[in-house]
């Protein structure tokens, strides 16, 4: 098989910089340039939350599942933490009279393990919640955002939830249920505040954590004020368990958009985390065949149920020379779409499955194919040209200009010619 013009596996960086492993030399030709003006976080090889610096590529260990795994490049928009005190839960969070607690680390965050002390309260209540006033979280009317926290067992409870009071013209509640049990389920516990389109998700973080999230558009504008949390009967019962029963609770987080993205330390202000971006500029041409060419990419597809789309890679000239891999968005899978566009354009959408995924398209005039974990799913006969002029530049996880991808990426090659399909099927074999 050939060997790639380009290839990063992400592993060697410094500030500003992410290194190739194919070109390898003294002048940097084939290093990404990256820039986040931000601290943010990853979870690292132990399975822990870390704070990253700015401008360091974050190299993240997440797998679904819960263990840490190889490590692949987080790539995210920027967005900001409204939810105060995230960073420890003890800290300016009025414990209920029917609950006591103590603390926890939830896989490197500090939290509350709150215990049922007394029956017969709900986590609408006073006497029944973990809560956080004064957040005061502007949510405009037609705008999505994202609520999210994470779950600890501490022991044979599995059922918790949220309650958010929005006043203003959206006044009223909000709240969901949520099992870690292993066969996860959710369900509406409050649903008085002007929101549409709720979607639960609960994903395995760590040895017994889970991160729980809601998604919600609003339907009139609003403040978030109060946000509490507590230990519930079922996904759609805010009352608590029997006395003795508890969980754990760490990393709050509203933010705008359809996704929950990486955790935002919070403590008396909302917190912004700025963008990550990725770009190679100038030594580009050299990278990708004009008339025929391979692109290929592993990934990880962990964010089902959303709306959103983003790029995992770019290559760029202008509108009409490009070729790109854009995951997209619905409301319960997700697909791909790769365009090779010059003086014709392909669009090739599959289905790809909720895991680590391996990927190639191989470009050519009147042979076009795109094979995923070492099956051919999408062919054309289409007159295929990629460039008819040089592309100046590479953006990885998103455009150069924003779409971002929102998941990891375990690695990208380029080639300067149009693989066989035995060779794309080996390349994307799992």
């Amino acid at each position: 098989m050939p060997n790639p013009s380009l290839l990063i596996v992400p592993a060697r960086f410094k500030t500003g910089r992410l290194y190739s492993q194919i070109p390898s030399n003294t002048d940097n030709r084939g290093d990404f340039n990256v820039t986040r003006a931000t601290t943010a976080t990853r979870v690292n090889a132990s399975g822990l939350i870390e704070v990253v610096a700015s401008g360091i590529p974050r190299l993240d260990y997440y797998t679904s599942g819960g263990t840490a795994g190889c490590p692949a490049l987080l790539v995210e928009p920027s967005a900001a933490n409204g939810i105060l005190n995230s960073t420890d839960t003890r800290t300016s969070w009025a414990l209920g009279a029917t609950l006591s607690s103590g603390y926890v680390d939830v896989i490197g965050v500090s939290g509350n393990n709150i215990t049922v002390a007394v029956s017969g309260s709900s986590i609408g209540s006073d006497a029944g919640v973990l809560r956080r006033t004064s957040n005061n979280v502007a949510l405009a009317s037609g705008s999505t955002y994202t609520l999210s926290f994470l779950l600890k067992k501490t022991g044979t409870h599995t059922i918790a939830g949220y309650y958010a009071v929005i006043t203003g013209a959206a006044a009223g509640d909000l709240g969901a249920g949520f099992n870690v049990s292993g066969s996860f389920s959710s369900g509406q516990i409050y649903n008085t505040a002007g929101t549409t389109n709720r979607i639960r998700r609960v994903e395995q973080w760590g040895t017994d954590v889970y991160r729980c999230s809601e998604t919600f558009t609003m339907t009139a504008s609003g403040t978030l004020t109060q946000l509490g949390l507590g230990p519930t009967t079922a996904v759609n019962n805010a009352s608590h368990p029997a006395v003795g029963l508890g969980i754990a609770f760490a990393a709050p987080q509203i933010e705008l958009g359809a996704i929950p993205t990486s955790f935002i330390p919070t403590t008396t202000a909302a917190v912004t985390r700025n963008a990550d971006v990725l770009t190679l500029s100038g030594a580009v041409s050299g990278c990708i065949g004009q008339t025929e060419g391979t692109i290929y990419a592993e990934f990880t597809n962990t964010l089902v149920a959303s709306y959103v789309e983003g790029y995992m890679y770019r290559v760029f000239a202008d509108a009409n020379n490009e070729i790109w891999a854009r995951k997209e968005g619905g409301t319960n899978t997700y697909s791909f779409r790769w365009r090779a566009n010059s003086q014709n354009t392909t669009f090739l959408n599959v289905a790809v499955p909720n895991e680590v995924n391996k990927i190639a398209f191989g470009y050519k005039s009147g042979d076009t194919a795109l094979f995923l974990n070492g099956s051919q799913v999408a062919t054309t006969n289409t007159d295929v040209r990629a460039f008819s002029i040089n592309p100046t530049t590479i953006a990885l996880g998103s455009t150069s200009s924003g779409q971002f991808f929102n998941d990891r990426i375990r690695a990208v090659a380029l080639y300067t010619t149009r693989l066989t399909n035995a060779q794309l099927a080996s390349l994307t074999s799992p």
